[in-house]
């Protein structure tokens, strides 16, 4: 995922659903009779047009839009046992002191119908299929639209255990590998298609401030250290430069003050075996972390993809501001090393619509502008 001759653009995951297609998720997660013959082919030409829109922004590695999943963790319901328990609870750090936000953000459609049992029988795999159908709709609309690459985001195994609490391993340890040994599969199967395999990681930046905001900063760092190693342990047997990963503090319009800063993790971030990075770096409590790596030298042979483009705001970055804050990662990092990504996804959830469709797929073509004109300082036969 190197840029050779000019900076690569990608994108964190989610892109907006089709309305139709929403309803009929949302039906689903209602238990609702939905016919799954219609519902399957929705799926497919929505994720036909989200790929051609993409390719039509200028984003070089494209994916599903995450069209066939109910949010980018709780999908897992559908392709995993193991989760009959009582449901978990969210308690946001940054929220308590802003009562009307929590309630703007707790009540978003996205989350009202999202469902988090917890873990009360062994894990297995339930669907062998799923994932490779995922990765057969996407392949044929990325040959169909003309992308040369392309990638699908999981649920890391930390993230897993972070939406769906442990009551039934004996330690937690023992319950986020069990997690990793299930999901292997599934990232295995998206690696065999081609793809780069994205490991969603809120577990390692999020889950600071939710389930370890009471801990210590070591504590939590010790949690961090299990999710990398079982992260490691399920990708076992997939090159890593075939691996990206995603950290994540939150995709919700919250005032984001309990954010464990970049710094206080990095070292251990660099401990995971993917060979690319994306990490939030547009947003306001982000955006100035590119300091850190005047400091922190990026490990030989990994990949640094910060946000150059923020998924809260109909705001359309203008391309001269993406330009710059390109500029600044190539500048310490190498321009080799860096990929033009977003912050997160903008639907992280069916339902969740904070940002205008449209707008979405402008801010992309915003940053696939942005990139042409860093590219032109770097290389200058760039186009």
């Amino acid at each position: 995922m190197h840029s050779v001759d000019r900076f690569l653009t990608t994108h964190t995951g989610s892109l907006p659903r089709p309305d139709d297609l929403i309803e009929m998720v949302i039906a689903t997660q209602r238990g609702d009779e939905v016919d799954p013959a219609a519902l399957e082919a929705r799926i497919t030409s929505a994720v036909s047009e989200s790929v051609s829109r993409q390719v039509e922004a200028g984003v070089d590695i494209v994916n599903d839009g995450e069209m066939s999943k109910p949010s980018y963790a709780t999908y897992v319901l559908q392709r995993l046992t193991g989760f009959g328990g009582s449901s978990n609870s969210f308690p946001f750090a940054d929220l308590k002191e802003f009562p009307r936000i929590a309630a703007r953000v707790t009540g978003d459609p996205g989350r009202k119908y999202r469902k988090t049992p917890g873990c009360n029988a062994p894990i297995a795999v339930s669907d062998f299929d799923a994932a490779k159908r995922d990765m057969d709709r996407l392949s044929a609309a990325a040959k169909a639209a003309g992308a040369k690459e392309m990638f699908t985001a999981a649920a890391s195994p930390g993230v897993i255990s972070f939406f769906f609490k442990n009551e039934y391993y004996p330690t937690h340890e023992a319950y986020v590998f069990a997690i990793a040994d299930a999901m292997s599969h599934e990232y295995e199967a998206i690696a065999a298609s081609g793809a780069y395999v994205q490991l969603d990681c809120p577990d390692l930046a999020m889950g600071r401030h939710v389930h370890y905001q009471d801990a210590s900063l070591a504590d939590f760092r010790k949690v961090f250290q299990i999710h990398i190693e079982a992260l490691n342990h399920s990708v076992r047997n997939i090159p890593a430069e075939k691996i990206r990963m995603h950290m994540c503090w939150g995709n919700y319009p919250g005032p984001h003050h309990c954010d464990v800063p970049l710094a206080d993790v990095i070292d251990l971030m660099w401990k995971a075996k993917p060979h690319a990075y994306l990490i939030e770096a547009a947003n306001p409590r982000h955006a100035h972390e590119w300091k850190l790596f005047e400091e922190v030298k990026l490990p030989e042979g990994k990949v640094l993809v910060p946000g150059v483009i923020e998924c809260q705001s109909n705001y359309i970055e203008h391309p001269e501001v993406v330009a710059q804050r390109i500029d600044r990662y190539a500048n310490l990092c190498g321009r080799e090393n860096i990929v033009a990504g977003v912050d997160c996804g903008f639907s992280i959830h069916v339902g969740m619509g904070g940002v205008d469709p449209d707008v979405a797929y402008a801010k992309l073509k915003a940053m696939a502008e942005g990139a042409r004109l860093a590219s032109k300082k770097y290389w200058p036969k760039a186009g």
